[in-house]
């Protein structure tokens, strides 16, 4: 266990944590940062702080950090339509979909499908793209976008940069904010993972073909770390004291909210950004902060930076099926964070 700093008092954490095991969750990892890095740092149950975690759509918003700097460089502008840069995306309807749109969910492809075997092969990527086609006129409406619209992100970086977006994002986003390479890990270097370690319960194994996703790298969903590594690239995003961001861009992408359209299922705002979800968005947990930024994932996983409080904070859970269950404990979690920055 890392030994905090005087300001962070995790006493209530580790108890919550350590109830919840005792409830029957298989396992969890929780991280707490502040003042640039990880303060806190802990494991329980069928978990070691080494432990990675397959983090699904908490992986959005590090993609997301990979058009940022595009942006930033002046290679990519929200404005531009997406087929300027990748022109087989034009067909079906959707020459008109914007950078802007797709970074906020309201481009009106949610559910285009994109095959592992085709998304491996920037060919055949490509070519899946060109096929898709629209529900509604883009920017009209809000879906959530579960994968579609990230693979759009990967192949403009792609695009732009010449490089593997894997690579692009290990090179320039995560190494420099000091966390491992998270996406396109292969099956070989998968020992340790969670989910699909021997420590998992056979429900949890069977739920999900974590491996394909975590080798593939899926932008959207792919990503596996530590509770550690969350919370520090949260932090980034707080203060970036490694000089990584364009100041502006990086205000902008974690402190203007662009959509507030309603979710058609929740009815709730979906209070994006560039990339993020702030204060109390469709499918966030830390609803006590109207300026929290960050990214759920399925499965109960939890990551966020409070810029009030300069806190950041991760929570990661393995080993019950129940999302309601799942969410719940998210929301508890959360709370307990956000009172750490006010204590």
């Amino acid at each position: 266990m890392t030994s905090p700093p005087p300001a962070i008092d995790p006493t209530r954490i580790r108890e919550a944590c350590e109830r919840e095991i005792e409830r029957g969750l298989l396992a969890c990892q929780v991280a707490v940062g502040c003042g640039g890095d990880v303060a806190y740092h802990e494991a329980f149950g069928a978990a070691s702080e080494e432990t990675r975690f397959w983090v699904a759509s908490a992986t959005k918003p590090i993609v997301a950090a990979g058009i940022w700097l595009l942006i930033g460089e002046g290679r990519l502008e929200v404005e531009r339509r997406v087929a300027e840069t990748i022109p087989e995306f034009a067909a079906n309807g959707k020459q008109d979909v914007t950078v802007e749109q797709v970074l906020l969910m309201t481009s009106g492809f949610p559910e285009a499908p994109m095959s592992r075997e085709d998304a491996v092969v920037p060919a055949r990527r490509v070519k899946q793209m060109s096929e898709w086609s629209l529900i509604h006129q883009p920017g009209l409406e809000y879906h959530y976008h579960f994968g579609s619209a990230h693979w759009v992100l990967a192949e403009l970086i792609e695009r732009i940069t010449g490089e593997d977006f894997r690579d692009f994002i290990e090179r320039r986003v995560t190494t420099p904010l000091g966390l491992p390479r998270v996406l396109g890990i292969p099956r070989e270097e998968q020992r340790g993972i969670a989910q699909i370690s021997d420590a998992a319960d056979e429900v949890t194994r069977n739920a999900v073909d974590y491996a394909a996703k975590i080798e593939v790298g899926e932008p959207g969903g792919g990503g596996a770390m530590r509770a550690c590594d969350l919370a520090r690239f949260y932090q980034g995003l707080l203060h970036d004291r490694a000089g990584v961001f364009d100041a502006e861009v990086l205000r902008e992408a974690t402190t203007n909210i662009r959509c507030t359209l309603p979710d058609p299922v929740m009815k709730l705002p979906a209070n994006r950004t560039l990339g993020v979800v702030i204060g109390a968005g469709f499918g966030t947990t830390w609803g006590k902060s109207k300026t929290a930024f960050g990214w759920p994932g399925m499965g109960g996983q939890i990551a966020f930076a409070e810029p009030e409080t300069g806190v950041s904070f991760c929570f990661l859970q393995m080993g019950d099926s129940d999302p309601g269950r799942q969410f719940m404990r998210g929301i508890r979690m959360s709370n307990l964070a956000l009172e750490l920055g006010r204590d």
